[in-house]
C-alpha cells in the first residue's frame, strides 16, 4: 500500500505520539501529507490505544506515504479496558506487527529498509526497546526504591496498570530480552558506507529527560543499556518521542531529533517548531537550539 516511488527522490519525515483519540489532534492527523509522491514516513509511536484507531491512523498515513515506518509506543502497547482485543504483552505487539503488515507498513521486525531518495543512502532501523527504569532520577541509585518513591507520589505512567509484559515475568525482563536481540540485528546491519537511523519510541540517551518537569518520570524513559549505540555503530539519526518536546539535541556529535506532535495543551503552548512533520533526510534546517517545555507524563 502506497504511492510506487522512484529512486533517488523523496524526503524521509518523521512523527510521533500523534494521540489519534485526542479530538483536537484529529484536525491535525489530516495535515500529515507528503510533499512528493515518494516521501517516506517514520512514525515513532503512540499513535493510539485502541487496536482500530490505530490500525486506520495508519492505514490513512500508509494511503498518503510512499512507505510508513513504525515502531511502538507505550500507549500501543496498553491493554485499554475499551480496547475490544484484549491481548497482553508480547500478543498484543505481534498482533499490531500482523495488522501493520496486512497495511504495507514496516514494522521493528521487518527487514531494515534501505532509503535512497535525497540525501545520502541511510538504512532505516525500527527499533522497540520498552524501558527497565535505570534511567535514575538526579540522586537515585536504586531502581527499585526509585520506582517505589515515584509511584508514591500519585504520578506516574499508567504502564503500571495497562502495560503488561506477558509472559515475561516484568517488563525489564522484556527490555532486557528486546535489547540483546536489538544489539545482535543491529551489528549485523551496521555498514559505515550506508550509516543507519535509529527509530525508538524511547530515546536512547538519558540526557533528554533531564528537562522533564517531573524528573522521576525518566525511569518511565528508556535504558542505559542503549546509551552508546550512536557510537558503536554507523548512526547518521536517532529519532525518538515519547517526552512530548519537540527539538534536536546532539550526542557526540550525532542529531537525536523528538518528533512528538503530543497533547493539545502541549502544542498550543509550544506550537510546532519544526513543522508538523520533522525532515529527517535531506537535513535542511538548521539545528535549532534545544529548548524546555513539555509536560511531564
Amino acid at each position: 500500500m502506497g504511492i510506487s516511488r522512484r529512486p533517488g527522490a523523496g524526503q524521509l519525515f518523521a512523527v510521533s505520539d500523534l494521540h489519534a483519540s485526542v479530538r483536537d489532534n484529529r484536525p491535525l492527523l489530516d495535515r500529515l501529507r507528503p510533499e512528493t509522491p515518494d516521501d517516506w514516513l517514520i512514525v515513532a509511536g503512540d499513535v493510539a490505544e485502541q487496536t482500530a484507531e490505530i490500525g486506520r491512523t495508519l492505514e490513512q498515513l500508509a494511503d498518503r506515504f510512499a512507505r510508513v515506518i513504525w515502531v511502538p509506543g507505550n500507549h500501543e502497547l496498553w491493554t485499554h479496558p475499551g480496547d475490544p482485543v484484549q491481548l497482553r504483552g508480547v500478543a498484543r505487539y505481534e498482533r499490531l506487527v500482523e495488522m501493520c503488515r496486512d497495511l504495507g507498513v514496516t514494522t521493528p521486525e521487518d527487514p531494515y529498509p534501505l532509503w535512497t531518495g535525497e540525501g545520502t543512502p541511510l538504512r532505516i532501523a525500527p527499533l522497540f526497546l520498552l524501558y527497565d527504569y535505570s534511567f535514575l532520577p538526579e540522586g537515585a541509585t536504586d531502581p527499585v526504591r526509585a520506582r517505589q518513591a515515584a509511584v508514591e507520589t500519585g504520578i506516574y505512567f499508567n504502564d503500571e496498570h495497562l502495560l503488561h509484559s506477558d509472559p515475561y515475568p516484568s517488563r525489564e525482563a522484556w527490555c532486557e530480552a528486546r535489547v540483546t536481540a536489538t544489539e545482535q540485528r543491529l551489528a549485523e546491519a551496521d555498514a559505515p558506507d550506508v550509516p543507519l537511523v535509529l527509530v525508538n519510541h524511547y530515546p536512547l540517551v538519558q540526557e533528554p529527560t533531564r528537562v522533564l518537569r517531573l524528573p522521576h518520570l525518566s525511569l518511565w524513559c528508556g535504558t542505559t543499556r542503549t546509551a552508546d549505540w550512536h557510537r558503536r555503530f554507523h548512526v547518521a539519526h536517532v529519532v525518538y518521542g515519547h517526552l512530548h518536546i519537540p527539538r534536536i539535541t546532539h550526542h557526540d556529535g550525532v542529531p537525536h531529533h523528538e518528533v512528538s506532535l503530543g497533547y493539545p495543551r502541549e502544542w498550543h503552548r509550544h506550537g510546532h517548531p519544526y513543522g508538523l512533520l520533522r525532515r529527517i533526510s535531506p537535513l535542511r534546517q538548521p539545528a535549532l537550539a534545544a529548548h524546555g517545555g513539555g509536560d511531564a507524563r
